[in-house]
């Protein structure tokens, strides 16, 4: 099953993405985590991306679809995949269907995480980042078992810039406005389905397997 996973910051796309790829045994490919590493590296990717994520504005297209379509191409994705975090815009939609048309595959399901402001400053405003591995802790939903300190390396947890309140809220202005013609886009060829980001993962979770199960997905 090949999925593509929409919604604004803070949706929870990215957690519900973790889950699906357990139970469904495929590739989670997160390109917003792609493009931190690539900040993080300091690679000539990353330096372009780092002003506009700093920000909170959208990468431009041409610095995403590289990483997506090199990542699509290596990454072990015979029995379908995960992609959260893209298509942002229409440009970059029309760009996907190109490239997985390229490797013979197509979006089964594009998941639509509509989501409220409130939830996605909450949510993000609790997020920690680990400083050596990258990996994801919440203050509430998902605790670090010591304050500040990652469970997998004992490196240092912080906030990322672009996960305060004020940032937040203008990237999910930006993803909005953006992002619309994205939704229409996939509305018209059949493969949209909404689902409310707001739910906590295990009841949405839920609402997803049975919703893959009368599609005859799974």
């Amino acid at each position: 099953m090949n999925l593509v996973l929409l919604g604004p910051p803070g949706a929870g796309k990215g957690t519900q993405a973790k889950v699906l790829s357990q139970k469904l045994n495929i590739p989670h490919i997160a390109t917003g985590d792609m493009l931190r590493q690539a900040v993080g590296k300091g690679t000539s990717l990353g330096k372009k991306a780092k002003g506009y994520m700093l920000k909170g504005e959208l990468v431009p297209d041409e610095l995403v679809i590289a990483i997506v379509r090199e990542t699509l191409a290596k990454a072990v994705v015979e029995k379908g995949f995960i992609l959260d975090g893209f298509p942002r815009t229409l440009k970059q939609a029309e760009m996907l269907d190109e490239a997985l048309e390229n490797i013979g595959k197509k979006p089964d399901v594009v998941l639509y995480f509509k989501t409220s402001i409130e939830k996605s400053v909450a949510r993000l405003g609790g997020r920690r980042v680990c400083r050596k591995c990258g990996a994801n802790f919440h203050v509430k939903n998902i605790p670090p078992k010591k304050d500040s300190i990652c469970d997998y390396c004992k490196g240092e947890l912080y906030q990322r810039k672009d996960d305060g309140e004020e940032t937040v809220k203008r990237r999910w202005s930006v993803y909005a406005e953006e992002t619309a013609p994205v939704i229409s886009y996939y509305e018209k060829k059949g493969t949209l389905r909404e689902v409310s980001g707001d739910l906590d993962v295990g009841e949405l979770n839920k609402i997803l397997i049975a919703l893959f199960q009368r599609e005859k997905l799974i």
